[in-house]
């Protein structure tokens, strides 16, 4: 099949997981459904002219639609109408992600660790599909919580209506068998499926709730008139939504992308978030952003082009002029089946069962999917970042100073404490951080290394290796200065290796050219330069 056809065909069956999406998370956002099929179609359009990500699929997603439902609850202005501020809220969003391409930070999105990430996104799911288990069930129930949710669902699992029921297991458990043929549209299959079925029988008869008529209309908003502390509280939820956005659609984008050795820049992308984003605000519709389940959709199919993304832009645009009638004939059951089923992924123990494997990090996935699931949407996606930072900073404050051992007769030092063949060099100590040197952990490595020393025969070299400082701030500088001095009175010396040229040009500047000069570009070199010197003397 010539590529233009595929990636037509492609764009076709994306679609098809598209409309579903948009109208349940619209749902979860608490906004009209019309809105997240108008933001599909337009951010689709302006990511597909901008972006390059040939997978991604820009339109609702699952966590901006539920952090975007709790911004909007916790807004203090009365009498606003929502979704006036929910467009305002959205268009911030756009204007942010576009400062952000303009001042080069798509590193930003490195800050959040890939098991804050999986933790948060398993809690996602966990809340997401226990809020549509209500819809799958035929029950009316909106409890603010998600622990009061699941206590009305078991109070009430005796009235769940069986049709409902029914249709909706049905609907999911085909959606799962059909992933053997990635191939076919199968929540396009389904949602056809569910039309006939309404037009066949009778469903509100039997107490199963259809979607109904989605009016969508699209139009500039009004601007609000909000005082500067309102708009400043605008812009403070704006920024976690932003945050997860980026986070969610670069992790997909670059997943994907490493998959196919595809070329991508996190600025480009944040720029064409941005245009997606802004446009979907002025065109009252919802947040969008490069969701997974729609992503891995396009790749399975084969997507080659952005083409695909414009197509089921178009696609979309195009249920929603020639065939809304039929679209609000959906089964409820069977929107909540589909949107369940795009976010089981989420729901898959592998990469915990990895993390606790190789020990690593296991307890901060833990901690960010039960701060989601406890703490709610947005503060849970908040102390999720919040613990990725305190992660990295604890790492950085705290870091292992290892004493180092030759190797053998080699120029190799390694960890004593991890080789048992190592050996120290008589007469000389050799100590390195296993992290930068900065105000924060310059203390506490200095304290270290001369409580060890102190202990250690007169007449000692010290050898601090620099290897993992590529520059110096003015704490690390009076650090070593301080440590200089106190192993002078201590009968000792100190002498510099592995020091980076920045470094070593703060030292300078600091009047500590006696220990730059006598540095060594190697910790061998530092050690045999040092037993030269003894010789000589």
């Amino acid at each position: 099949m010539p590529r233009t056809l595929l990636d037509i065909v492609a764009g076709l069956s994306v679609a098809g997981i598209i409309l579903p999406e948009a109208v349940a998370y619209a749902g979860i956002a608490g906004l009209p459904p019309g809105r997240a099929i108008i933001a599909a179609v337009a951010g689709g359009i302006v990511y597909a002219a901008l972006g390059r990500s040939r997978f991604a699929v820009v339109s609702s997603t699952s966590s901006s639609a539920a952090i975007l439902a709790a911004a909007l609850a916790t807004f203090p202005a009365a009498g606003l109408d929502k979704g006036v501020l929910a467009s305002a809220l959205i268009a911030m969003v756009g204007v942010m992600f576009l400062l952000m391409a303009a001042f080069r930070l798509g590193s930003v999105a490195a800050f959040v660790s890939r098991p804050v990430l999986r933790g948060f996104a398993f809690g996602l799911a966990v809340t997401i599909i226990v809020r549509q288990l209500p819809m799958l069930l035929g029950l009316s129930l909106h409890a603010p919580g998600l622990f009061a949710l699941a206590g009305d669902l078991l109070s009430h699992i005796g009235a769940a209506n069986l049709p409902s029921l029914l249709i909706g297991g049905l609907a999911l458990v085909l959606l799962i068998a059909m992933r053997r043929w990635p191939q076919l549209p199968a929540s396009l299959v389904v949602l056809v499926a569910g039309i006939v079925l309404a037009f066949a029988i009778d469903l509100p008869r039997h107490g199963v709730v259809l979607t109904g008529t989605i009016p969508v209309a699209p139009g500039l908003p009004d601007i609000p008139h909000l005082s500067l502390a309102e708009w400043s509280r605008i812009a403070q939820l704006a920024l976690p939504l932003t945050f997860i956005l980026f986070a969610e659609s670069w992790g997909t984008m670059r997943t994907l992308a490493l998959r196919h050795g595809d070329a991508l820049s996190a600025n480009r992308e944040l720029g064409a978030l941005g245009g997606a984003n802004l446009i979907a605000g002025l065109v009252n519709g919802t947040p969008v952003g490069a969701g997974f389940s729609a992503a891995s959709a396009s790749e399975a199919v084969g997507a080659s082009t952005r083409l695909t993304g414009f197509v089921a832009a178009l696609a979309l645009a195009a249920l929603v002029l020639l065939a809304m009638p039929m679209v609000g004939r959906i089964p409820a059951p069977v929107l909540a089946a589909v949107v369940i089923a795009a976010l089981t992924h989420a729901l898959a123990p592998e990469p915990f069962i990895q993390l606790f494997r190789i020990g690593r990090d296991y307890w901060i996935a833990m901690a960010a999917a039960v701060g989601v699931i406890a703490f709610g949407v947005l503060n849970g996606m908040l102390f999720a970042v919040a613990l990725s930072l305190a992660t990295l900073l604890r790492r950085l404050a705290a870091p292992v100073v290892s004493q180092l051992g030759r190797l053998g007769s080699s120029h190799d030092f390694v960890d004593i404490a991890q080789h048992a063949d190592a050996t120290p060099v008589a007469g000389i100590a050799v100590f390195r951080p296993n992290a930068p040197l900065f105000f924060a952990n310059t203390d506490a490595v200095v304290a270290h290394v001369v409580a060890v020393s102190t202990k250690l025969p007169p007449d000692l070299t010290v050898i601090l290796s620099l290897e993992e400082s590529d520059d110096l701030d003015s704490s690390a500088v009076e650090g070593l200065i301080e440590l200089d001095a106190v192993l002078a009175a201590n009968a000792k010396s100190l002498c510099l290796a592995r020091v980076h040229d920045r470094a070593r040009a703060a030292l300078d500047l600091a009047g500590m050219g006696r220990l730059t000069a006598n540095a060594g570009f190697s910790v061998a070199d530092a050690v045999d330069s040092i037993a030269k010197d003894r010789k000589t003397y």
